[in-house]
């Protein structure tokens, strides 16, 4: 087999697993817009971290932590 066509067998395998696909990344104001229509306010200090993107907001009146994973759901941290 010629490294050409390895190569081709590789890009196609990884295009069918989705490492090539689209994102679902959310721009930051997309972040702040969906943690607001879960009933967050004041997001801030949004951070990128191994698990996703940690925040820190506001929710009934007291602070939480919350991290967004790379699906968009939403998890608080305890």
């Amino acid at each position: 087999m010629s490294v050409k066509a390895v190569f081709r067998s590789v890009l196609c395998s990884l295009v069918m697993v989705g490492v090539f696909s689209p994102a679902q990344a959310l721009t930051q104001q997309e972040l702040v817009a969906k943690l607001e229509s879960a009933g967050y306010s004041q997001v801030r200090d949004i951070k990128s971290t191994a698990e996703g993107i940690a925040v820190k907001a506001t929710k009934n009146g007291k602070e939480v932590s919350l991290v967004v994973d790379s699906s968009g759901q939403i998890k608080e941290r305890q």
